[in-house]
């Protein structure tokens, strides 16, 4: 199988993920969320700040956001795509914020704010990935819809839990069919640049942060109640984020790629 053959095949099975996953979605019960999410194993309170350690873990997030855009233009990126590039570290430092507010009062109220954020972070990254390994075109094409679908999950969360029939299908369908897409992408399309292992890291640091947001109260318990999974999960993601903005800054262009 050439390589044209090979990439349409897969662009096709891709194709029929994305209807399926979509398709499914309405073969499923309203999700609403679950009121015990906003119970977090560390409560304590420092220097008047509730909840300190799940607010303050925050700052890597605003730290590798600011860094990444300030180094933007230093970056081995792809030009046309800049927007999308300046998205997910704008997205990124966005998410100190969100997520820290959230975490003073951790409501679904505030749970609007620490979502938003992260979703436009997630799904520039995701045009991003598109257009270094799939076609540059389709991504900077896609950039807008995903940014819209993403936020629109939120805002219909968000909207469906004020009436009483809290909805997370869709917020959950723009959150992990991505995460099934990304590595399939990343095995199957050819790199545009080097360093393709910083998105391999930044996976890594996804799941672990979701391993660690599972058994909060666990790690919460294992480090004798002085830091809990949540506020770690904080640092492993921004982590995750800090080695891709390494990779960007390191890589460079493998060959050029007929699209």
């Amino acid at each position: 199988m050439n390589v044209n053959s090979k990439n349409r095949s897969v662009g096709l099975l891709i194709g029929f993920i994305c209807v399926a996953a979509f398709v499914a979605v309405f073969f499923v019960e309203p999700i609403a969320q679950d009121s015990a999410y906003h119970n977090f194993a560390d409560t304590k309170e420092f220097f008047g700040i509730t909840n300190f350690w799940n607010v303050v873990s925050n700052i890597p997030f605003l730290i590798v956001g600011l860094m990444g855009l300030a180094q933007l233009k230093r970056l081995n990126t792809i030009p046309e795509m800049g927007v999308a590039y300046w998205l997910l570290f704008f997205g990124v430092a966005l998410v100190a914020f969100g997520s820290g507010y959230y975490h003073l009062n951790p409501n679904n109220k505030t749970l609007v704010w620490d979502r938003l954020p992260m979703t436009i972070a997630f799904m520039s990254l995701f045009a991003v990935i598109i257009s270094e390994f799939v076609n540059q075109q389709r991504g900077s094409l896609l950039l807008i819809p995903l940014l819209i679908a993403g936020i629109a999950s939120v805002v219909l969360w968000s909207v469906s839990e004020s009436q009483g029939v809290g909805d997370l299908r869709f917020y959950a369908l723009v959150q992990f069919l991505p995460i099934v897409l990304i590595p399939l992408i990343l095995l199957a399309y050819p790199a545009k640049f080097t360093k393709v292992s910083a998105y391999w890291w930044l996976l890594l640091a996804y799941i672990v942060a979701k391993v660690l947001e599972y058994f909060d109260e666990p790690v919460y318990q294992l480090f004798n109640q002085q830091m809990s999974g949540h506020a770690i999960k904080h640092v492993a993601a921004a982590v995750g984020m800090y080695v891709l903005l390494r990779g960007f800054r390191q890589r460079s262009i493998v060959k050029a790629v007929a699209r």
